[in-house]
């Protein structure tokens, strides 16, 4: 990878750390009202509320996280930013434009997905 492309890459992985910093957290509060009589229908969809922020916190961070790892790795090893850490062979460039924290190939991450037990879904007739 060239230098350009690295200044690029890096770049963007600032930008978006910064734009992920800024946005911050979704407050996960429960709403309970110990005043008022409990609402049965208000109850689950404060809960999924909950459910649905506290996932997408976790979302966040895990993205800051590989962020942070990229441009450490770019600080380190320059030269050998942009190389798959499993076959050793150069990620191609329009891969790590899209995703710049990414570590693997194609090729290499395929078969690391292929490996993985998959959960199965399951279907309103799994429950019959």
């Amino acid at each position: 990878m060239d230098t350009a492309t690295r200044g690029r890459i890096e770049a963007r992985l600032r930008s978006q750390r910064e734009a992920l910093r800024a946005e911050g957290d979704l407050e996960v509060r429960a709403e309970v009202d110990t005043a008022r009589k409990v609402d049965d229908d208000a109850a689950p969809l404060a809960e999924m509320a909950k459910v649905i922020a506290s996932n997408r916190n976790r979302a966040r961070a895990e993205e800051l996280a590989q962020i942070e790892a990229a441009l450490q790795r770019l600080a380190d090893d320059p030269t050998e930013f942009g190389m798959c850490e499993q076959c050793e062979e150069p990620i191609p460039t329009r891969r790590i434009e899209l995703m710049p924290w990414v570590r693997l190939c194609i090729d290499c991450q395929q078969g690391r997905e292929d490996d993985r037990p998959s959960a199965k879904r399951r279907h309103l007739t799994d429950y019959q």
